[in-house]
């Protein structure tokens, strides 16, 4: 989504000025093109030489300094950018901007593009309290600007409450969003499952599988920034919550089925990305299982089968996607389970294969649908495989 985007960051005099320098980096490892522009105050708590090392590009912090290139530089910045984002915005900052006031080049540079300009604010708690400080979010807001709330927590003045800046990942969230102009989703609610589930043989050890829960997360992920209202049931997994999708975590394949089955009659599309162990122990044990001179004998039981039961309850209208993840014949498995539980189609996958299945950062994917026809991609990376199933998805929505 970064990829190959200007984006601007404006760094402004804030004790949290040091956070910007991980910012620029997370936002270059991300193969974005990254500018900095920082404030007379700024520079007193942060070098230029450190944005400028990260960022690979100059680093503007004078209004009338000698120009890069032959052209009016604020200016072209600001025509340039695909993006602004000022991390940490002062309460100086959001008050100019908000009067429209232009005394330094981030100002003058803020009123000049019209690219999407995200305030990321950062000071006492008092002063974000204050009631002007507020108005001028409010006023902000209402011209069109972007902002992430600070968190609560304790300050840098030694007070507590409002006015930390907000965490990076959720500024980079908020900045993809931004970065997404088509919507193609808008006004659609999307349900994924995602990761394995859990069952418990004793108080220490249960069942359960190698998944991850990467693919029902970047699925999620990219339902959310292509506007959909998305819900993303889980099982345990060491992810960290997509930011702006509605998690529901779980543990076991019970528990699973009654939230999915909770949702699915309100989603338009349900992609069940999540592994789910196909049986239980049918006895939970109270104490610890304590080692035994004979062989241990385990009694399963079945647990429900979610991906059939929602394609016994499709709607009309409604698309249902799901996974299947084998070791072997893997086309005809996929075949075979695309029509059983009448789906739209299937996401096919070899566990075997290098860069494929459980806990890597890319897959290798084929498309399977009812009618026998399929279609093969290459290693992706799991964002990339998100986004062809969501690109398949809207194509077969378009054609209804």
């Amino acid at each position: 989504m970064f990829k190959e985007k200007t984006i601007v960051v404006g760094v402004t005099g804030s004790i949290a000025a040091y956070k910007a320098a991980e910012l620029v980096s997370q936002l270059k490892k991300k193969d974005a093109n990254v500018h900095c522009v920082m404030t007379k105050a700024a520079q007193a708590f942060l070098t230029a030489l450190t944005l400028r090392t990260l960022s690979q590009n100059p680093v503007v912090t004078e209004l009338l300094a000698e120009p890069q290139r032959w052209e009016v530089e604020h200016v072209g910045l600001a025509t340039a950018a695909d993006l602004f984002i000022v991390a940490p915005a002062t309460a100086n900052i959001l008050a100019k901007v908000c009067h429209g006031i232009a005394d330094d080049f981030l100002t003058t540079a803020i009123l000049a593009t019209k690219a999407p300009v995200l305030f990321a604010p950062a000071m006492n708690v008092c002063m974000y309290e204050n009631p002007v400080t507020q108005q001028n979010l409010a006023r902000l807001k209402e011209l069109g600007y972007f902002l992430v709330e600070p968190e609560e927590g304790d300050l840098a003045c030694g007070s507590q409450g409002k006015g930390r800046l907000a965490k990076l990942e959720h500024i980079l969230a908020r900045a993809e969003e931004l970065l997404v102009r088509d919507k193609p989703l808008q006004g659609k609610k999307v349900l994924v499952t995602a990761g394995p589930t859990r069952e418990s043989l004793d108080p220490v050890r249960f069942l359960s599988n190698r998944s991850s829960g990467k693919m029902g997360y970047a699925l999620a992920r990219q339902a959310h920034l292509w506007g959909a209202e998305a819900i993303l049931v889980s099982g345990p997994t060491d992810l960290a919550p997509c930011p702006g999708v509605h998690c529901i975590p779980v543990e076991t394949a019970e528990e699973m089925y009654q939230e999915v089955m909770k949702h699915a009659a309100d989603c338009r599309i349900i992609i069940k990305a999540a592994a789910v162990a196909d049986y239980r122990p049918k006895e939970r044990k109270e104490e610890k299982i304590k080692k035994q001179a004979g062989e241990l004998v385990l009694e399963l039981s079945r647990n429900p089968d979610i991906l059939a039961e929602l394609g016994r309850r499709k709607q009309k209208g409604q698309i249902l996607v799901g996974f299947a993840a084998e070791t072997e014949k893997v086309l005809d498995h996929a075949a075979e389970k695309v029509r059983q539980k009448q789906l739209d189609f299937i996401v096919a996958n070899d566990l075997t294969k290098e860069g494929a299945g459980f806990a890597a950062d890319t897959n290798i994917v084929t498309f399977v649908f009812p009618d026998g026809s399929r279609k093969d991609f290459a290693k992706m990376s799991k964002d990339e495989v998100a986004k062809a199933i969501l690109e398949e998805i809207v194509m077969r929505m378009d054609k209804e």
